[in-house]
């Protein structure tokens, strides 16, 4: 396989594991905080606290696509950040809604194929909105969809298109890599769809699917996409 994973795309990979990929999830857009100014940040006392909306599929997308709902969990985490001089601690709650759909290999069915949109709170550092999940690599993003498989080698990067996320156009580019299916032994070609991050309210949300190449997806995974829903956090 031709190998295009640039040097910039590999960054950091070596200390993400596929296992900790949807708690990288969580830890996306802690750089500073999500509603807030640095003058709030630096002038709070009390750890400030921020939580992100959710990003979940509609009913009948997933009646036409055959994926159902795995998962949705909230990813807290809680750093020190520095702010014009003063430390403060920042709790931040992302949230990861997580889809799958079984696909038949080898005469077994497994949860093969994967489907998840990651809410990410807005930064806002002196009334700017940032994206924090652009400062992520091509591989760091992989990998926080990359968990429900073993062995996964470098990405190799085909198509691209365009299609519509939360009333936004964005992006979606597939990649290739090779993989194992958790507990096949087995090793088959895996298609990754990373989509755009969209700004949506208060949040960024980033939809991401795998699953093996052989199956065909890319139609259901473009109308997961396309059925996207966002809930803000009321509480911010």
């Amino acid at each position: 396989m031709r190998n295009e994973t640039t040097a910039d795309e590999t960054t950091g990979t070596d200390a993400l594991s596929r296992r900790r990929a949807l708690a990288v999830g969580g830890a996306v857009g802690l750089a500073n905080l999500a509603g807030c100014t640095a003058l709030d940040v630096a002038t709070g006392g009390e750890p400030a606290e921020f939580a992100a909306g959710t990003a979940t599929v509609g009913d009948a997308t997933l009646d036409e696509s055959g994926y159902e709902l795995n998962e949705v969990t909230d990813r807290p985490i809680s750093r020190e950040v520095e702010v014009a001089g003063q430390t403060r601690e920042v709790r931040v709650t992302n949230t990861v809604a997580e889809y799958d759909k079984a696909v038949e290999l080898f005469g077994e069915r497994y949860q093969a194929a994967v489907f998840a949109a990651v809410t990410t709170p807005q930064i806002q550092v002196l009334g700017q909105a940032l994206n924090p999940i652009a400062e992520m690599s091509t591989r760091e993003l992989a990998d926080l969809i990359l968990n429900r498989y073993e062995n996964v080698g470098d990405l190799e990067r085909g198509s691209e298109y365009t299609t519509t996320i939360l009333a936004a156009d964005a992006e979606v580019v597939v990649y290739t890599t090779e993989g194992e299916i958790e507990g096949t032994g087995a090793s088959t070609e895996l298609e990754l769809h990373i989509g755009e991050p969209v700004g949506v309210g208060d949040d960024f949300v980033l939809p991401l699917a795998a699953y093996p190449s052989g199956f065909s997806d890319g139609e259901n995974v473009r109308q997961m996409m396309n059925g996207i829903e966002h809930e803000p956090n009321e509480e911010n």
